[in-house]
């Protein structure tokens, strides 16, 4: 049974440990960093944003860590089926990072000899600006959006860890915001306009045990002139009470149950993906164009990332039984596996 949280509070209680769990549709419950009475070296903080077109994306991550800050810039080309990414590690940030205890308000800054990072949090506004010295061999890359229209209702989940009683999990789904700005990375100068770009924000902040996988996925866009998306993961911590699975239509989270995700072998190209609910309410194959894989591993510290990116096609059906079909819809299926 999943557990809708409605009454505001705080995140952990004077033993740092999780309050309630459940889901809810913004963030009703407090963190604060210094309430966390787990060891320092396992607090985990990210921003992520991705800004997609129907021909090219961006994803922009800036994390602390704990023991190991990042800023990690990738750009996508679904036309051309190619991808770059590029990151840059911060050793031992701590906290230093100081990214916001909400994504309602406060700003973000970052600066090295290597990258530039600034996000700004301003009334029904979010602005965004990126700088990386040497993103492709010598070459630099830098953008700016400005991200609008936020949706009314968001996905938020609460979730705990059954091998650490101060171990959680507190993560903020944004998806379908408006965007509009550019990209200049070498030669290439692209263009974001908010009539057929869309963002969405991944924003997490916990205690992680050492060890972490987790399935997600995403999509966003219109549909006879309507703003939809959906957000669909499983497996991350102790996810009784805790789906994240839910569609957006006109601004609005309308809640599903469990999905399952039927892939195909690695040989068995051109294949569909598919994707359905236990309650029958969420229907989708997806077809893949690109693979994002990001590997890194320096001793102890591994991640394992593939995000693939392809178009949704299926239907979902509301509370009050309306279908909604939705065809090449704009998305992504991801599998990450940490040890950090």
């Amino acid at each position: 049974m999943q557990q809708q949280l409605t009454t505001k509070g705080k995140l952990l209680n004077t033993k740092g440990e999780l309050c309630d769990r459940g889901y809810s549709t913004s963030l009703i419950l407090e963190y604060d960093r210094e309430d966390i009475q787990a060891s320092k070296w396992r607090i985990k903080e990210w921003d992520y944003y991705l800004i997609t077109t129907s021909h090219y994306g961006v994803a922009l991550t800036i994390a602390d860590n704990s023991y190991m800050g990042l800023v990690s810039i990738s750009l996508l080309d679904f036309k051309n089926k190619t991808y770059k990414t590029k990151t840059h590690m911060i050793p031992f940030t701590f906290g230093k990072l100081k990214l916001p205890h909400t994504s309602k308000t406060g700003d973000i800054r970052y600066v090295d000899h290597q990258v530039e990072v600034h996000v700004y949090t301003h009334k029904k506004e979010r602005r965004l600006r990126c700088y990386m010295k040497e993103f492709e061999k010598d070459k630099p890359f830098e953008c700016e959006f400005i991200l609008s229209d936020e949706p009314k209702e968001s996905i938020v989940t609460v979730t705990p860890f059954k091998e650490d009683k101060k171990a959680f999990y507190y993560n903020q789904k944004i998806i379908g915001m408006c965007a509009r700005g550019y990209v200049k990375a070498g030669k290439q100068f692209l263009t974001f306009r908010q009539n057929n770009a869309r963002a969405l924000l991944d924003w997490g902040r916990g205690v992680w045990p050492y060890k972490s996988h987790w399935y997600w996925g995403a999509a966003m866009g219109t549909v006879d002139n309507e703003e939809i998306g959906f957000n669909i993961g499983c497996s991350f911590g102790d996810t009784n009470g805790t789906s994240e699975n839910c569609f957006f239509y006109k601004g609005l989270q309308y809640k599903l149950e469990a999905v399952k995700a039927i892939v195909p072998k690695q040989d068995e190209v051109g294949i569909l993906w598919k994707f359905h609910s236990s309650d029958g309410r969420f229907e989708m194959e997806f077809k893949p164009i690109v693979n994002r894989k990001d590997y890194h591993s320096y001793g102890i510290i591994l991640s394992d990332q593939q995000q693939v990116f392809g178009k949704y096609t299926g239907k979902v059906i509301l509370d009050d039984g309306t279908e909604i079909k939705v065809r090449d819809l704009l998305g992504f299926a991801e599998s990450v596996r940490n040890k950090w």
